[in-house]
Order: structure tokens, then sequence, then C-alpha cells
């Protein structure tokens, strides 16, 4: 009786070991939509990659021989395009390791110009500088998606415009626009200022030396950014003019915040498109 129980196991066929290794290693993967913000050479194959995930937020790993493996990663870590990840953590390590991605959307799927670059690398580079890690923001998440799509076009500053204030406020960053910060007087019809070093706007009698103005209209544009989608404007045309004043009052907010220049807003000030 043993002797066929032994026969009978004998004839059951066996999964191979390395492949219920990888079956166990495929059911702790964890998976988000992702964009790509960031990838540094790590070795001589790998690569440190910062995704923004929609189900944990900022995280970073490494991406095991994603300068070779065309079939894990071809295409997929370029900045800002869309992935869905697949990556897995050891407890009490910072980096994950990021197993394969697989691209939904790439924004070098259209033409990408120097001023769409410029536009594209300063939401990296924003998003990168001011999200903390591991905290879902799906506000901002939707926010940037929606952002990306209206930067398809030549149009660059009223994407750009836009995010940079909602960003603002999202981070809640973004003071009151009504009244002075000062005083408290009502700022509806009046002149409105603001200093590099104060986030809130004041009026003419509490002005600080060396202010700048924000004008009625660009307040009056915010108002409205603030109740439509960027896709409402996109019949307008936008010059670097345009809202300049309102970019440069939330950038200086944002900087301060993060308590760094960014180098795209460098290049966003000297930009002549």
């Amino acid at each position: 009786m043993l002797a066929q129980c032994r026969a009978s196991n004998s004839e059951v066929p066996r999964a191979p070991l390395q492949s219920i290794l990888g079956e166990l290693a495929s059911m702790a993967l964890k998976e988000s939509e992702a964009l790509v913000l960031r990838t540094y050479p790590l070795r001589e194959a790998d690569l440190l990659v910062t995704l923004f995930t929609r189900l944990e937020g900022k995280v970073r790993g490494v991406a095991r021989s994603a300068m070779r493996s065309k079939r894990r990663f071809g295409g997929a870590l370029e900045p800002l395009t869309l992935v869905r990840a697949y990556y897995d953590e050891k407890e009490g390590q910072e980096l994950t390791r990021l197993d394969s991605c697989d691209v939904l959307e790439s924004p070098m799927a259209s033409e990408v110009s120097y001023a769409r670059a410029v536009g594209l690398g300063h939401v990296a580079e924003l998003l990168d500088e001011l999200l903390p890690d591991r905290e879902a923001n799906d506000a901002v998440f939707r926010l940037t998606l929606t952002v990306l799509d209206a930067m398809r076009g030549p149009e660059i500053w009223l994407p750009v415009t836009y995010f940079d204030l909602w960003m603002t406020r999202l981070a809640g960053f973004l003071p009151e626009f009504s009244e002075c910060m000062a005083c408290g007087r009502p700022l509806n019809g009046s002149r409105a200022f603001y200093h590099a070093l104060a986030d809130g706007l004041m009026c003419g009698d509490d002005k600080r030396l060396a202010s700048s103005e924000l004008s009625a209209e660009s307040r009056q544009l915010a108002a409205q950014m603030f109740r439509s989608p960027v896709e409402s404007f996109g019949g307008e045309p936008w010059p670097k003019s345009k809202g300049a004043d309102l970019r440069k009052f939330v950038m200086q907010i944002l900087q301060r915040h993060i308590d760094k220049r960014l180098v795209t807003a460098g290049m966003l000030e000297k930009a002549n498109f």
C-alpha cells in the first residue's frame, strides 16, 4: 500500500521551483498608475527612478538593468510618461524595487518643441520638489494629467499658469486675494501689491519697499481658473505677458516654502517663446 502511494505521488507533476517563486513574487507586487518624474544613473545599467504614483504618492525605486531591458522598461522611463508601475518593497528599506512599467501615455507621442520641453520639465520639477514622499494626492494627480493634456499643443503659458496657481492652492500656500494681509482692508476694486518675503497681498498704504503689483486683471484671471477647467481657456491667445505677474506671485510663494529656486522657473523667466 505504501509503495503504491509512493508511486502515485511520484507521478504527480510538480511545477519548477523557479516558476513557483516567480508567481509568489508577482503576487507581492504593488500596481499603480504613475507619472515618471526623474531618473538618475545608479550603477552600470540600473536607474534610480522617482515616480508620482496614484496609490502612494511619490515613490523612489531602483529599476535593475533598466538601460538594458527593453521588455520591462522600453520607453517607459521618459519624464512625465504615464505608466502602470509594478513594484515591491521590503520593510525598513527606503527604496522600492521597480519590477516593470507599461506605457499608458507618453509625451513623446507628439512633437516636443523647446518650449514644450521646458514646460514639461517645470511640471516634473515642481512635483518632485513640492510633494512629500509616500503621501497619496489624487487631486494633484488629476490636475497634472489635465495640464499635461493641455500641453500637447503649442501653447505653454496657459497650462503653466494654471498648474502653478492650482499647485499653490492645493499645497495650502495660497493667501486670500480679497483683503490686505496687514490691515484687512478689502482689495476688491483697489490696487494690490506683493513682496518676495511675504505670502499675502497688501494695499497701497501697507505695501513694503520693493513690492510688485498684482493687477486686477490677473486677480480676476485667478478667480476664473479656480472656477473653470484648463481646457475652457483654450481658444484664447496666451502670450508670455498674460498672467506674468500672477505666475511671479505664486512662484515666489512656492519657492519660499520649498526653500529652493527651481531651475525651470529661471528658464521660463528668461524664455522668449
